[in-house]
């Protein structure tokens, strides 16, 4: 299966199963997303916020809903995530590249029945890698990049896989607590709720990881402080022997 490349939202989005016309499409997807909420572009509606030049309120309504999506996740993670950073800044980026790969997969979602979206860190699928082999995906350990630790193997429902931790960008994400955990990679159904808890549970502690995993919804392999791997019983299995 072919693999086509595309660089946005400063990161490498790697696609399979996709012809070049998709390709296009779902560059088109993430750099729509990137020109509304990237903080590194002046011109972004999310920097004219940051700046002063703009309300919230009179942002477009896609913004807003954006923006309640962020506060629905803080509520649901009990303030773990956030999308304020710690000088008041509205940050969206810990859910705006989850919802391009979401959409960037509706797009996929209507031209093959087998195709793997990778960007950053997260990845989305649907169907198989093969007629018999479902989608892979390595989950590498924190102190030592090149050692595998462990293989996600993604099977419907369980669509996507998100990992977030300090080990390649250094301390980025905004944490709550005295630092527990510096790695996360999480399991679910879909990739939002994976990229958002992957941040959460990097942000919080031990507590905040029973209680985000508490009713099985999704699997989480983390790494703590002292290189000790913490799994749920979902992702055990993921743990190479």
């Amino acid at each position: 299966m072919s693999v086509q490349t595309l660089e946005t939202m400063g990161t490498v989005v790697s696609l399979r199963g996709a012809t070049p016309e998709a390709a296009a499409e779902v560059r088109a997807v993430f750099a729509s997303y990137d020109h509304r909420y990237s903080l590194y572009d002046p011109a972004s509606v999310l920097s004219r916020v940051a700046d002063g030049s703009l309300r919230l309120s009179d942002t477009p309504a896609s913004v807003r809903d954006v923006y309640a999506l962020a506060l629905d996740w803080r509520e649901r993670t009990g303030g773990a995530f956030t999308p304020h950073r710690p000088d008041g800044v509205v940050d969206l980026s810990g859910v705006v590249k989850a919802l391009a790969i979401r959409d960037a997969g509706a797009v996929l979602d209507g031209i093959a029945d087998d195709w793997m979206i990778s960007a950053g860190g997260d990845v989305l699928v649907r169907g198989h890698y093969r007629e018999d082999e479902s989608w892979s995906v390595g989950v590498v350990e924190p102190a030592r990049r090149d050692t595998v630790v462990g293989v996600v193997h993604l099977d419907a429902p369980r669509r996507a896989v998100a990992t977030s931790g300090t080990a390649e960008r250094g301390e980025h994400i905004w944490r709550r607590a005295t630092p527990t955990f510096v790695q996360a990679t999480v399991i679910a159904d879909d990739i939002v709720t994976a990229d958002v808890l992957a941040t959460a549970v990097v942000a919080g502690d031990a507590d905040d990881l029973r209680g985000l995993t508490g009713n099985g919804s999704v699997d989480v392999l983390a790494f703590d402080t002292d290189g000790i791997a913490w799994a749920t019983p979902g992702a055990e299995a993921v743990v190479c022997p």
